[in-house]
């Protein structure tokens, strides 16, 4: 199956683009597709903690299954003040 992921701020420096596409296997959670992120990007894994993702476009856990065609948002963790 395949999945559009899209990267924001220091991820999507990491991935070295905002968007692109990933082939995954049928029944792949968005767990999976992190693993499959971070064997291309080994610099990524150090981010999982506090990455949050969202699936067409409502967050959440990396234990959710994906589908094809689906959308995976991955997003930072968010600072303030």
């Amino acid at each position: 199956m395949q999945v559009r992921v899209v990267a924001f701020a220091r991820l999507r420096e990491l991935l070295a683009r905002a968007e692109q596409s990933l082939e995954l296997p049928e029944g792949a959670r968005v767990d999976d597709a992190w693993a499959a992120l971070s064997q291309r990007y080994p610099a990524l894994a150090a981010e999982r903690r506090g990455t949050r993702a969202a699936r067409n476009g409502r967050l959440v856990a990396f234990e959710e299954a994906l589908a094809d065609s689906d959308e995976l948002e991955l997003l930072p963790p968010v600072g303030g003040g």
